[in-house]
């Protein structure tokens, strides 16, 4: 019996590993079919063209043959999300699983790029483009995974549920819509997202660890404002809006948060400083080991993939200020993004804000409503199945849970009482993750050995 077991085992690591290779399976050209076109339309706040994507994406479902009453396009205002149901025989007796994503980016404007961000390029070792990484990868590697089960009879045990979001990047409208006003997506057991997790490699393309995003950081902006009667140019006044704003925007760049931390992300800290080794390895086991370092926790802040890790933090983002050239400015304004610690109330994030400024005269508008969503505790099924996935790519990788920095759909299907965790199926070095940024770009290599990653996922948790 042990013998076919481990042959069994055995079987199924092979296959995985031969079919995430086969770039010319039907899977995989689908696959790179979808992501190409998805790419390919421009899903940027404000153009309307979330309702393609979707029309497109409910489209190739139903093609694969899916009944059409299951696949849904819901429109709302010039964005749209979609819905598309997976039936099971209910032989599980458990209730759906929902697979997150969402089919918006940030704006991209070409002629800052050494490519055109709304076509997919590659050279020998990259595909790029905006949404290569956030989040279209997510999209086109479930869709095409749903689309491979149906096509290969596979009958899960419980429903499945595709549920794409159109404004994740900018209000999250359709978020909200999908977390809160579907009572069928509110009886899910939990949701796994394709917009966040994955795994970090090493400059040498050593795999260091395999992260499952288990909560996140709260979302808040405000805009920061000060006003002034102004005047003509030519009559300098001693304040000037502009120049009150910059001192306040030069306090906020010199400030820091407080160190904090939770045992998710010491152990983040310490098995990532393992795997990693050298200087920057040795401070994340420090800081892990004794939070309450300075030396570790300072080396950390300057590293842009793991300062969020170790406290809150707040950025300036845009600025609008001025009516005139030869006016003094009435007005300026700078907005500020801030990623707050998960449990740390925003409120006490915008009185800091307000006491480092140290000017009442500046004001503070919140734009957002902050959405803080609680810790999702990793189970072991999941961790099981998300491990099978993975091993297959990186056998002996450490899997660990973590928070993320940025903001997901997830936050909102948490506070909905949906316990959410994100298992995308990206490996890649995270200094060279420019999602939100120039010349995003994603490894040709890890888009084709992410191909079984849903799959396995999916069979492990839905599966006789």
């Amino acid at each position: 019996m042990r013998k076919i077991v481990l042959a069994i085992a055995s079987l199924t690591l092979v296959s995985g590993l031969v079919a995430a290779q086969d770039r010319n399976s039907e899977h995989a050209k689908k696959t790179l079919e979808i992501y190409t076109h998805i790419i390919g339309v421009e899903t940027s706040k404000g153009l309307g063209n979330v309702p393609k994507v979707a029309n497109y994406l409910a489209g190739e479902l139903v093609a694969a043959g899916f009944p059409k009453e299951d696949v849904e396009v819901l429109p709302n205002g010039e964005t749209a999300s979609l819905i598309a149901r997976y039936r099971g025989d209910d032989s599980s007796g458990k209730a759906p699983i929902l697979l997150l994503g969402h089919m918006d980016v940030v704006e991209a404007r070409p002629e800052d790029w050494e490519r055109p961000p709304f076509e997919l390029t590659k050279d020998d070792a990259y595909f790029y483009a905006r949404g290569t990484i956030d989040n279209k990868f997510g999209v086109a590697q479930l869709t095409s995974t749903f689309i491979r089960l149906m096509k290969e009879g596979f009958v899960p045990n419980r429903d499945l549920i595709l549920v794409f979001s159109g404004d994740e990047e900018s209000g999250m409208v359709t978020t909200r819509q999908l977390a809160y006003e579907r009572e069928d997506l509110a009886e899910a057991e939990f949701a796994l997202n394709s917009d966040a997790g994955g795994g970090d490699l090493s400059e040498e393309g050593k795999a260091l660890v395999y992260r499952i995003q288990a909560a996140e950081k709260t979302y808040v902006t405000w805009e920061m404002t000060v006003r002034n009667p102004g005047g003509h140019s030519s009559r300098p006044r001693p304040d000037n809006a502009i120049y009150d704003l910059a001192n306040a925007i030069s306090k906020i760049q010199a400030y820091q948060f407080p160190v904090r931390w939770n045992p998710m992300t010491l152990e983040f800290f310490q098995v990532t400083g393992e795997q990693m080794g050298g200087e920057l390895g040795d401070a994340m086991m420090r800081f892990a080991k004794n939070p309450e370092d300075k030396t570790a926790s300072d080396r950390l802040a300057v590293e842009s993939s793991y300062v969020g890790t170790t406290r809150t933090t707040c950025v300036v983002t845009m600025l609008r200020a001025g009516h005139a050239e030869n006016a003094l400015p009435q007005s300026a304004t700078a907005t500020v993004n801030c990623r707050v610690f998960a449990g740390d109330p925003a409120a006490d994030v915008l009185q800091a804000l307000q006491q480092v400024v140290g000017n009442e005269a500046v004001e503070f508008e919140e734009i957002y409503e902050p959405v803080e969503s609680p810790v999702s505790e990793l189970r072991e099924d999941v961790r099981a199945a998300i491990s099978e996935a993975v091993q297959g790519r990186y056998p002996g990788v450490r899997m660990i849970a973590y928070m993320e920095s940025g903001g997901t759909d997830g936050m909102y299907f948490r506070r909905a009482g949906i316990p959410t965790w994100a298992a995308g199926g990206i490996f890649m070095n995270p200094d060279e993750m420019f999602a939100h940024g120039l010349n995003e770009r994603v490894p040709i290599k890890t888009f084709y050995d992410a191909l079984d990653h849903w799959s396995i996922i999916i069979r492990e948790l839905a599966g006789d």
